[in-house]
């Protein structure tokens, strides 16, 4: 237990070089966190009948990276970076991977929630452009994406970022001296395997089309909030209330709100309308 209490002092989190450029287990598990939910989004597509073909799915899956990328970028700009004016006075900046000194750092902070945005935004255009129904492919993201959620949250612990909060439980990690929750481990759990399940479980009752992503939205807001417990708030913005409620606690259980109020919504018009699949 103690080489793991230990552990960071013992892992480079550069996997290897290329050319004199670092290459980080942070990247190679967003890598395998991408590849992951593209195959399982393939992999449920046959087995549930979702109408598109595998090639549809890659367009689609281009369409929203991209909207992924810049909305989690542009998302922790606007909610968490403290110098949110600098970066929209010099919005070249955004996407800089060398720092002050011309050294190569990588670009670093991705807002969940921003990607989420940016997800929906590229999601939607596609759907226009090329007339598929953004309920039903809705529902095959749901299911794909949480199992790929695992690697990333894999990748912050190995980036030794969004760390837990101070502890005394044996299972701990020593972050630069101080014993800490290895949170980014629990939201491994709870968000990818936990969300997954849940999601795994409901599919063959969903009621209309769309429901699956509410109900991803409104269980991963609520093992989010959970896990914000035990998550140390970022260093820029602390505590938002009681030294205990973070601002991805607000967010995290804002997202299921929404997710509840969208589904008492939609349920009741497709009831209505009598288009629910189970009446």
């Amino acid at each position: 237990m103690e080489y793991w209490n230990h552990i960071y002092e013992h892992f480079d989190p550069v996997a290897f070089h290329i050319f004199g450029i670092g290459v980080h287990w942070y990247g190679i598990m967003y890598v395998l966190a991408l590849v992951t939910a593209l195959g399982v989004g393939k992999y449920f597509l046959k087995k549930d009948n979702y109408g598109f073909t595998s090639e549809e799915l890659d367009r689609f899956f281009i369409y929203i990276e991209i909207g992924v990328i810049l909305g989690a970028r542009f998302g922790y700009i606007l909610f968490y970076d403290p110098h949110t004016s600098y970066y929209l006075t010099h919005p070249w900046q955004i996407f800089n991977p060398y720092n002050q000194e011309g050294e190569f750092v990588g670009i670093r902070g991705m807002s969940y929630h921003g990607a989420i945005i940016g997800f929906l935004i590229g999601a939607w255009l596609y759907c226009k452009r090329n007339n598929v129904s953004f309920g039903k492919i809705m529902d095959l993201v749901a299911i794909s994406v949480p199992l790929g959620y695992v690697f990333g949250r894999i990748g912050n612990f190995l980036n030794q970022e969004l760390v837990g909060r101070v502890t005394d439980v044996p299972w701990g990690i020593y972050v630069d001296g101080v014993l800490r929750h290895p949170s980014q481990l629990y939201e491994a759990l709870l968000e990818g395997f936990g969300v997954f399940i849940v999601v795994y479980l409901y599919r063959k009752h969903k009621n209309f089309d769309g429901e699956l992503l509410l109900l991803y939205g409104a269980s991963y807001g609520l093992f989010r909030g959970f896990a914000e417990a035990f998550r140390a708030p970022d260093p820029q913005i602390g505590y938002l209330c009681c030294n205990f409620v973070t601002l991805g606690m607000v967010l995290s259980l804002s997202m299921t709100l929404l997710a509840v109020v969208l589904w008492v919504y939609f349920y009741n018009k497709f009831k209505k309308e009598g288009r629910l699949v189970h009446s």
